[in-house]
């Protein structure tokens, strides 16, 4: 279990997570980017910008 960089609450995350995954928080509900698996690191997913075919 890791801290969730939103609000401190426990996420758990697979033993197969990966650099680039994204998760939820189930206290919260924010989207989180697992950015280290060991030790095991979370930060605030980027917002999904609008791609306009440029």
């Amino acid at each position: 279990m890791v801290d969730c960089p939103e609000c401190g609450g426990s996420v758990t995350l697979h033993d197969d997570a990966e650099t680039g995954e994204i998760i939820d928080c189930g206290t919260c509900g924010a989207e989180l980017e697992v950015i280290g698996t060991d030790p095991v690191e979370l930060e605030t997913a980027p917002e999904l910008e609008e791609d306009w075919g440029e």
